[in-house]
């Protein structure tokens, strides 16, 4: 009796120290696993940024491009605008910006 209660207590343990075993393999490959999805996240996420980033200097060029493009055009409006000959206010029929006469 004696060697049959030595032989389940040791039996006991020995399933008690491979069931512990095998949770601390199980718990290293989950940190293992945890660190690769964490590494990856990190990765996506700055690629993310970098993508952002080059979005808003796209943005900011172009908004540059058509400033410049507007200003020039004004520039552009200003030189014509002097060399246009002015309208007449007080031409016919209309002296003092009022009408005269008959339609």
């Amino acid at each position: 009796e004696r060697r049959e209660r030595k032989r389940k207590l040791s039996k006991e343990m020995m399933e008690k120290v491979t069931s512990e075993l095998e949770k601390m393999q199980l718990q290293e490959k989950a940190d293992i696993k945890y660190k690769e999805w964490l590494k990856k996240k990190r990765a996506e996420e700055a690629e993310k940024k970098k993508k952002e980033k080059e979005k808003e200097k796209e943005r900011e060029a172009e908004l540059l491009e058509k400033r410049t493009r507007s200003e020039k055009i004004f520039k552009e409006w200003l030189q014509n605008s002097r060399n246009k000959p002015q309208p007449a206010l007080y031409g016919y029929g209309f002296p003092h910006g009022t009408s005269t006469g008959l339609y």
